[in-house]
């Protein structure tokens, strides 16, 4: 095989950030601003911030209009600024009850403790083209939100939700919650290797940060015949989580800010689980668990979903690919994914002219075993 010298192409390779840089520019009058991205792509943003693994509003923002909307590039710059970031102190766990709500429901009760609160969402809208945002206005954008704080009455919400499951946990049809002094501590992901069996913290960590179209993918899998969960959403919530820290004088909790999440609680076929008070097997309700980073609510049920596969694929072994482990978890992530997609853009000169020589040494020794 001849050698092939490369060299070169760094003039061409300047020119494609510019070029990248004149499509952004040519057909706008003026820059995306980060708060525009922020709020009115905002299920975009939430997803970026998600499969980021890092609350960062402005930066998500500017990820966003840096990669053209591109959400795995996007994903890509937000870790890679994470990596930089020093590690100066871990937060306690996190009390998701305190949630300040501004979506949940349940599908199991239609009358759950201080009702269901719909909140913002495409649910029950028709999917269809809203053809008068082709041309709006500033004065019709603007409208519309002061329409909507004229025509909303004032309503007392509760600082806080109690969950739906405490009721089930009360009635004796789900184990008991693990007291926190009895959970081991979370496998960090961003430091530890994925080594097999890993721990179930590791396995909610890398889905929490996993890209949703593979999360929804293995998921829908277990749903439609490769795997038997088939859940009930007891309860899913969008809402601002408190994020505490010990105050650098007293030592005492306090909070330092807020992060919006989705966790979604799913309820799945009862089985007999070990009774350690009682000492004995009682028929219970499993359970599933999702949360993320921002409103994501397809990605928190996808989650919870394939966290109940793996919890049953980790106790009596993997029937199907979406209760083994190492398959779910080493095939979601999206940076992970696409960086190995986007390595075949690489030059692979070498090689393939290797196997342009070997294919003509075999089509040679073809054409002599002919004669």
């Amino acid at each position: 095989m001849a050698y092939v010298a490369v060299k070169g192409g760094g003039q061409a390779l300047r020119g494609t950030g510019g070029a990248l840089e004149y499509l952004r520019t040519c057909k706008g009058e003026s820059s995306l601003d980060s708060d525009a991205i922020r709020h009115q792509l905002r299920l975009l943003h939430s997803r970026v911030i998600s499969e980021g693994g890092i609350f960062h509003p402005e930066l998500a923002s500017l990820a966003i209009k840096q990669f053209h909307g591109d959400t795995l590039e996007a994903a890509f710059a937000l870790r890679a600024y994470r990596s930089t970031v020093p590690r100066l102190v871990e937060t306690p766990l996190m009390d998701t009850s305190k949630m300040r709500i501004t979506r949940r429901i349940s599908a199991a009760f239609k009358d759950i403790p201080k009702g269901q609160m719909l909140g913002a969402t495409n649910d029950y809208q028709l999917r269809l083209m809203r053809m008068d945002m082709l041309d709006e206005s500033p004065e019709a954008f603007k409208a519309v939100a002061k329409k909507w704080l004229c025509n909303t009455r004032e309503v007392d919400i509760p600082d806080t939700f109690p969950k739906v499951l405490d009721e089930l946990r009360k009635q004796g049809l789900l184990p008991a919650e693990a007291a926190s002094h009895n959970l081991e501590k979370p496998f960090d992901i961003t430091r530890q290797p994925l080594v097999f069996p890993v721990p179930r913290s590791a396995a909610l960590a890398t889905m929490a940060r996993a890209e949703q179209g593979s999360l929804l993918a293995m998921a829908y899998s277990n749903m439609r015949g490769y795997g038997d969960v088939h859940p009930t959403v007891a309860e899913l919530r969008v809402g601002y989580v408190p994020v505490m820290l010990p105050h650098l004088i007293t030592g005492e909790l306090t909070e330092i800010g807020e992060i919006e999440i989705t966790e979604c609680e799913v309820v799945a076929m009862y089985e007999d689980t070990e009774d350690a008070q009682q000492q004995n097997s009682k028929a219970m309700f499993t359970l599933g668990y999702g949360a993320c980073f921002g409103h994501n609510e397809v990605k928190a049920i996808s989650m919870a979903i394939l966290d109940r596969a793996l919890q049953k694929g980790m106790k009596d072994g993997p029937s199907n690919p979406s209760e083994d482990p190492e398959f779910v978890l080493l095939h979601i992530d999206g940076v992970d994914s696409m960086g190995f997609c986007s390595h075949y853009k690489m030059p692979h000169y070498v090689t393939f002219q290797s196997d342009m020589d070997r294919l003509r040494t075999t089509q040679n020794k073809q054409n002599e075993a002919a004669e």
